[in-house]
């Protein structure tokens, strides 16, 4: 298998989100998890002066552009470049490029792999996010992804929560 990589997605001025949450049911109902891994419309936090007053707002970084991390093929490509509101990859013709380590980094998107000791069955704790001090036992673990999935009690039932590396402990 090959290894995923960050792609730049060309989309409508506007419709980085609709893209984004469109390319994410397409991944849950084609089953594409372990090809398509992460779907980003990147955001920075800017100060603006309104009426005399200061207010932090979240603005896109990249309008009209999105960022997947994926396993290009032709499946994977075919889904993403046919999601509505999606113009194109960037790259020439029709060929995506990649964007190199050194891109990701400077974009502050990069992340360092967790090594973790963590088998399936082990019991947790989330020590920070929203369910921080919630326990529960590994259901899965993605190292792709950088992530564990738990079963957590919500409502009276047990749901799977998908949860980061860096935010649990073994207990």
């Amino acid at each position: 298998m090959s290894e995923a990589k960050w792609y730049v997605v060309h989309t409508y001025s506007g419709y980085e989100n609709k893209v984004k949450a469109n390319i994410d049911k397409t991944i849950e109902n084609r089953h594409l998890e372990e090809q398509i891994l992460e779907v980003q419309v990147p955001m920075q936090e800017v100060v603006e002066m309104k009426n005399g007053v200061q207010k932090a707002s979240q603005k896109k970084m990249f309008p009209g552009y999105v960022l997947i991390h994926m396993i290009m093929n032709d499946d994977t490509w075919y889904v993403v470049r046919n999601t509505r509101g999606v113009t194109g990859f960037v790259g020439p013709g029709s060929k995506p490029v990649p964007l190199t380590d050194a891109e990701m980094a400077s974009l502050g998107i990069r992340r360092e792999n967790i090594v973790v000791d963590f088998e399936v069955g082990d019991t947790i704790k989330v020590v920070s996010g929203a369910w921080a001090d919630t326990i529960g036992a590994i259901q899965s673990i993605n190292m792709q992804k950088q992530s564990l999935t738990i079963n957590v009690e919500l409502f009276g039932r047990e749901t799977p929560v998908e949860i980061g590396f860096a935010e649990v402990v073994k207990m």
